[in-house]
């Protein structure tokens, strides 16, 4: 079997968008059995420095985060109102599945393959321990994938 364009295919997260991160963590908790985590918001744009469709935007985020299996997460997240693809996805779609993520290693690398698939950078920022970068995949894949970093 050949190498697949990200090294990996593992996936490790899917992403929800909602537009209420408290009613929706405390409705997957049930569901899941698991306590309801804690709402944690991304960071300003000053340590993010999030780029929506290749402009600087503000955008923040609630995110929580629950632990499904031992490589996989499952991320809620109730966006601002700042353009950035959760904030597009909402009001175009609403609420329901925004992203599937893998593990990277070579960001710029993997966004620059990506892209050469016809897969465009939609955002991309940093967090405390890595970086972060949706690419459309939606055409091919019919959904966005996340690109994560640590480290």
């Amino acid at each position: 079997m050949t190498q697949g364009l990200l090294d990996t295919n593992a996936v490790t997260q899917i992403g929800f968008v909602v537009h209420d991160i408290e009613a929706a963590a405390k409705r997957f908790a049930e569901f899941l059995g698991l306590e309801k985590p804690a709402v944690i918001v991304t960071g300003a744009y000053e340590e993010a420095q999030t780029e929506y469709r290749g402009a600087s935007t503000k955008a923040r985020a609630k995110l929580a985060f629950f632990t499904v299996g031992p490589n996989l997460q499952l991320e809620l997240i109730e966006p601002d109102q700042e353009p950035s693809t959760w904030r597009e996805y909402l009001d175009e779609h609403g609420e329901g599945i925004h992203h599937i993520a893998f593990e990277i290693r070579g960001m710029r690398e993997k966004i620059g393959v990506m892209t050469a698939e016809g897969m465009p950078l939609l955002q991309k920022g940093e967090y405390k321990g890595g970086r972060y970068a949706y690419l459309d995949a939606t055409a091919d894949l019919k959904c966005i994938v996340e690109l994560l970093e640590n480290g």
